[in-house]
């Protein structure tokens, strides 16, 4: 008769037990998982960022120590912001800087391409040329009529080549426009397929180092603005519209960091970009004495900017209509930037 009445009340009590012991565990997986997300770790906030070139971001934050973020960063590497812009449209892609040129084109996408301009990257326009080979018989841009100049679309590229031949008194019509990526342009200038190149960064560093020169730079011809943009997902979501706004301000530090590590950093990049230390060093001063870069607030100038470059292209007849790039930015980050100096001034 006790065992009958044993076996019950032990089973009740091992079941209460095992609630309890549930339950705990339960706690405790709860709290790993918010120690893992503030650490960075498994089931953290992950944020997509496309880089352009290089990895220069996931580099330069991992040189300055400014890696240990309480997010995770998941980058990829892309030949030119229209390309990141491509695959912000797809969801690839949450965060992206790119020049003024590609977001125009990007807006024209189903959805408005999917992304808002958020803040301003100012700096530097060096390395942003139309390059010719050694010996080259082209002496001046007006000798570019009738010649095979390779470009990168919907970039700077695009957009200096064109304002650069209006300067000589051609129109597009006047030269054979090929179409091609960073490296195919450059790859095409080097083999004899084209005359001239329009590009920008690594390409223009490459072409010189194969015994290119410059027919014409566009450093007093661009603004020196590099949009930051965010997928609409992304600043929906409010854990990584924070993350993002973290990241920024890390940004900016890397940028500090550059101007009191000039020699760590020019080693970095020389070797990401297969040029001598040297050469790295005088790129990265000359660009910081001519534009400090800085990530900034958005402001009305800085819009009007690049309604200026989409207005180009409309008179050009690339654009078939006039595009209003106000309506793709955004403030929504601008109480957590710096104002740029120029407004400031104002």
């Amino acid at each position: 008769m006790k065992q009958r009445i044993y076996k019950p009340l032990l089973a009740t009590i091992l079941g209460a037990l095992l609630i309890v012991m549930a339950g705990c565990s339960q706690q405790g997986t709860g709290a790993s998982a918010d120690a893992a997300a503030a650490q960075g770790g498994e089931g953290a906030v992950v944020i997509k960022v496309g880089q352009t070139g290089w990895g220069n971001l996931e580099q330069g934050l991992k040189a300055a120590g400014l890696d240990n973020t309480p997010y995770k960063i998941d980058y990829s590497v892309f030949q030119g912001g229209n390309l990141i812009l491509e695959a912000m449209a797809a969801n690839q892609v949450d965060f992206g800087v790119t020049s003024e040129i590609p977001p125009i084109f990007a807006s024209q996408a189903a959805n408005g391409g999917n992304f808002k301009v958020v803040a301003v990257q100012e700096g530097n326009t060096l390395n942003q040329e139309v390059v010719v080979p050694k010996d080259s018989p082209i002496h001046t841009a007006a000798d570019l009529k009738g010649k095979k100049v390779a470009f990168v679309k919907n970039t700077t590229a695009h957009y200096f080549l064109l304002k650069i031949l209006q300067n000589a008194g051609l129109t597009w019509q006047d030269i054979q426009p090929v179409e091609l990526s960073t490296a195919d342009g450059l790859s095409a200038l080097i083999s004899g397929k084209v005359d001239a190149l329009a590009s920008y960064g690594n390409a223009i560093i490459s072409a010189h180092q194969n015994g290119a020169t410059t027919l014409a730079s566009a450093k007093d011809i661009l603004s020196g603005h590099f949009l930051v943009a965010v997928s609409d997902p992304a600043l929906a979501d409010s854990a990584k519209k924070k993350a993002i706004t973290d990241y920024l301000a890390r940004i900016n530090q890397f940028y500090d960091w550059t101007r009191s590590h000039p020699e760590e950093w020019a080693k970095i990049t020389a070797a990401a970009t297969h040029q001598p230390e040297e050469q790295a060093l005088t790129t990265l001063k000359e660009g910081e004495a001519q534009r400090p870069s800085k990530v900034v607030a958005i402001s009305d100038a800085a819009i009007a900017s690049e309604q200026d470059v989409a207005d180009t292209f409309t008179d050009a007849g690339v654009l078939s209509s006039k595009v209003d790039v106000s309506k793709f930015w955004s403030d929504t980050l601008s109480k957590q930037l710096p104002a740029s100096d120029k407004t400031k001034s104002k």
